[in-house]
């Protein structure tokens, strides 16, 4: 039975002067073609080619790895060669921003292949340098141009999330402070896609940072510095989101407290109503026992007497409970 070819999204030979040429072949070799200083290989994970393909050309560890179904940001030395998984964002129609697509590299000398399942928009701008001559020069300047482009697209979406807390935060606290509920699905919705983002960029951080260290021949003393700088920029993004996370818990506690208050008062509220009313029921219902008769039918102003009688007390009432300051 012949095995299915391969069907690369982007096949590319890059050379010293960082032009590029696309690779023809029907199952592409896992190394350059003459005169190029290496080769990207770009599949779906989910292609049946690739999975023979891998097979054959790929270490096992290195193909256990691009065609793992589940995975968190990370580095392994394999042999040779690096095994990194990446996330970022998913910009693709009728999803969630902040379920994060997975992107799995090996790099080796000569050689980078990537694999994606769900669509990574960061890609088409990669492809887009390749075929403008600007490609990376190295495969380690290749895993650096990577993680920046991913570390921009989650740059702003941080970004984005401060200001949705920074409009909560205004609306609860300056706007209406006693509105009920005021934010509070905001909050929940925002804290949740905070959380999911921290989920992976936490260990995306330590990734970036372990390949930063990393004695390694592929990645040159120019991808280090710039791995360096993208290293630093997910440290503060973790903190940027430890802050949002930090912030919308205290809101969160501040709305509690409000609503609490609100709740607390509106009981008060009712009990001294019921304080009122208690003894103007009693009254009435004393007054109303039709034992041996009821007392006041023989008089005609009675009822007059008791309705008077019964707003004197209730004012009274009133007017004690204000001079006590109950309410």
């Amino acid at each position: 039975m012949t095995e299915p070819l391969p069907a690369p999204i982007a096949a590319f030979d890059i050379f010293p002067d960082r032009s590029a040429q696309a690779v023809a072949e029907d199952r592409p070799r896992p190394v350059p073609a003459e005169g190029a200083r290496w080769r990207w290989l770009h599949f779906d994970r989910t292609d049946p080619g690739f999975a023979a393909w891998s097979r054959d050309n790929l270490p096992a560890a290195a193909r256990s790895g691009l065609l793992q179904a589940e995975t968190r940001p990370q580095v392994d030395r394999v042999g040779d060669g690096l095994l990194v998984n990446l996330r970022g964002m998913n910009f693709n129609p009728g999803q969630h921003v902040d379920d994060m697509v997975a992107l799995r590299l090996w790099v080796a000398d000569g050689l980078v292949v990537t694999t994606r399942q769900r669509r990574i928009f960061a890609f088409d701008s990669l492809r887009a340098d390749v075929v403008a001559g600007n490609a990376a020069p190295t495969p380690g300047a290749f895993l650096a141009r990577i993680a920046d482009m991913l570390t921009a697209r989650i740059e702003t979406a941080s970004a984005e999330r401060e200001d949705q807390t920074d409009a909560i935060e205004e609306k609860l606290l300056d706007d209406r402070p006693d509105a009920t509920g005021t934010g509070e699905l905001e909050m929940s919705r925002l804290a949740r896609s905070v959380i999911k983002l921290r989920r992976y960029i936490a260990p995306q951080r330590d990734a970036i940072s372990r390949l930063m260290i990393l004695e390694c021949p592929m990645i040159d003393e120019e991808a280090r510095d710039h791995l360096r700088q993208v290293a630093s920029r997910t440290t503060r993004l973790v903190e940027e989101l430890d802050n949002i996370r930090d912030r919308l818990a205290s809101l969160r506690a501040h709305a509690d407290s409000l609503n609490a208050a609100r709740l607390a008062h509106n009981g008060f509220v009712l009990s001294v109503v019921a304080a009122i009313f208690l003894p103007l029921g009693f009254f009435t219902g004393l007054f109303g026992v039709n034992v041996a008769g009821m007392p006041g039918t023989a008089w005609p102003w009675s009822f007059a007497a008791l309705t008077v009688g019964m707003g004197t007390l209730g004012a009274g009432l009133w007017l004690w409970f204000r001079w006590l300051k109950w309410f």
